[in-house]
């Protein structure tokens, strides 16, 4: 074995956000990037002599490559233990379960999730910690001042590995595990729900559409619903993890998922519809005519939880993150659990199931999870619906129509702005930021302000801080807009802004959410100008 200490120097930008580092793929592709990335995250975790790590990606373009630098680096700087999906492949949620299963020191997921993959396109790859989740903000506050100091990297010096078969190899000392990547998850699918009540369901009729967008999901789907759960063949639509993802943008939202939408609302269309994203973290879930936003899908998932087995002995507690709706709130109370708000970022929800504060989480931004692994979940999400839908009878659109006669309902939106001039977003939230403490009592487009703050957040387990965590404008009708500046695109930078009304009149809760938070939609655009102050007559994407 050859080992070789290539000199090097830090490289600029190199800073992990709230899901790692993502930027172009030919940046990834540009000499000693990746290497010096790498070399960061096992020099900022202490090293990683002797130890073990999990190792996988969504399979988008490059992911073979980095896999392979990865496996090498690993041997050089003396690791133990490599477990890996074969062909490099994990869902990100398998690699949180197999990170617990094995209780390895961690585990590098090769992904950027949801955005487009490609050559031209995205790439990304983040740390996960000892206990599967999100690295927290202290260990990739490490892994970035490596970044700035570093001078040297180590890699092994050899051919490419042969990542088809499954079974034990070595690099050296390093043992390498290829494991399948699909059976470990579906088995631990088996114990949390119950799947005989779901192959009843489709035993008897019960037509459903998965849209795997050509990414990592379509195999474990695959394997779940037409193998295990009996949904007929075909179920599962773009099967096929490719690299540029079919040219498909791998985001399960009405915009990108546009197509499984129109299936879904033909007379004749399916009973029930779902999608999941590059790296299988993330969900949509459709009825027949009825789309579930996310923030309705985690408060009805919270009600609803005890249908499956898994959660038979009910929640401990519930987590959002603070743009979501507060619709999971109202039904935490009604169960006299806690509920928590953190900020964006899967990580912050981590020490709360750790600490068996939390047992269900969830995020606007099509992700939903709970304390079986600690990564938003898509098919677990799916699976749970199917669950509900099982033990109750009902049909999506009946279960949502129930739950907001119970709870009231929470009418909610997020509108996307993409890439908007760096300078002009900054400007823009600025200038917002600037004006929060004056806010209170103002009358704005006919909606007074009760309160604004910038969020920020305690953690009631390890009493960390996280400021700058969104601006808030609250109102004095139960209404609230949410502006943030989002970390996880490529190009530019993103203004998220959410709007959000709660709706307690039986007979007003069939409204189009748009049509039902028109006054807060002209309020926002008064408070921040999207038009006036960056030219946008719409937003790029509303969900």
């Amino acid at each position: 074995m050859s080992i070789s200490i290539e000199p090097t120097l830090p490289i600029a930008g190199q800073k992990p956000g709230t899901s790692g580092l993502r930027k172009k793929t030919r940046v990834f592709m540009k000499p000693a990037y990746l290497e010096n990335f790498v070399q960061a995250i096992f020099d900022g975790i202490g090293g990683v002599k002797g130890k073990t790590l999990v190792l996988g990606g969504d399979g988008r373009f490059y992911n073979d490559v980095a896999v392979q630098t990865i496996l090498r680096m690993a041997a050089a700087n003396e690791a133990a233990h490599i477990i890996v999906g074969q062909n490099g492949l994990l869902s990100t949620p398998a690699a949180s379960h197999l990170i617990r299963q094995h209780q390895t020191d961690g585990g590098i997921i090769l992904s950027a999730s949801h955005n487009p993959g490609g050559i031209e396109e995205d790439f990304g790859i983040k740390f996960n910690a000892a206990n599967g989740g999100p690295a927290p903000e202290a260990i990739t506050d490490a892994i970035y001042a490596q970044t700035q100091s570093i001078s040297r990297y180590k890699i092994w010096q050899g051919g490419a590995l042969d990542m088809s078969q499954i079974g034990d190899t070595d690099i050296g000392d390093m043992r390498i595990s290829i494991v399948d990547p699909v059976t470990d998850y579906a088995d631990l699918m088996e114990t949390l729900f119950d799947f005989p009540a779901i192959r009843v369901l489709f035993s008897e009729g019960f037509r459903m559409r998965f849209d795997a967008m050509c990414a990592i999901t379509g195999p474990y789907a695959a394997e779940i619903f037409e193998n295990r759960l009996g949904a007929a063949k075909g179920t599962v639509e773009n099967e096929t993890p490719l690299p540029d993802f079919g040219g498909m943008h791998p985001d399960p939202n009405p915009t990108w998922a546009h197509a499984l939408m129109d299936e879904l609302f033909l007379d004749d269309g399916p009973d029930f519809g779902a999608a999941s994203d590059g790296d299988g973290d993330r969900n949509m879930v459709l009825g027949h005519q009825a789309y579930v936003s996310p923030s309705d899908s985690l408060a009805v998932i919270a009600a609803n939880a005890t249908c499956a087995p898994g959660y038979k002995a009910g929640l401990s507690g519930v987590a959002r993150s603070m743009p979501t709706s507060a619709a999971v709130d109202h039904v935490a109370q009604a169960l006299g659990i806690n509920s928590y708000e953190v900020p964006t970022g899967w990580k912050f929800f981590g020490n709360l199931m750790d600490d068996n504060r939390a047992a269900l989480c969830g995020e606007e931004s099509f992700g939903t999870g709970s304390n079986h692994i600690r990564e938003k979940d898509g098919l677990w999400a799916v699976l749970m619906w199917l669950n509900i839908i099982a033990a109750t009878g009902q049909s999506v659109k009946d279960i949502l129509s129930a739950h907001w006669q119970t709870y009231g309902r929470n009418y909610y939106s997020r509108h996307d702005y993409e890439a908007v001039d760096t300078d002009a977003a900054e400007t823009a939230y600025q200038a917002l930021r600037d004006r929060l403490d004056g806010l209170a009592g103002q009358n704005i487009a006919g909606l007074t302000v009760k309160s604004a703050d910038e969020f920020r957040y305690d953690d009631p387990v390890d009493g960390s801080v996280s400021t700058g965590q969104g601006l808030r404008v609250i109102c004095t009708n139960d209404a609230r807009i949410v502006l943030r500046m989002s970390g996880t695109g490529t190009t530019g930078a993103t203004l998220r802004l959410y709007l959000e009304q709660r709706e307690m009149d039986p007979d007003k809760l069939s409204q189009d959410p748009q049509i039902a938070l028109a006054p807060l939609i002209a309020a926002a655009e008064t408070l921040i100008g999207f038009h006036a102050q960056l030219g946008r007559v719409k937003p790029d994407v509303i969900t």
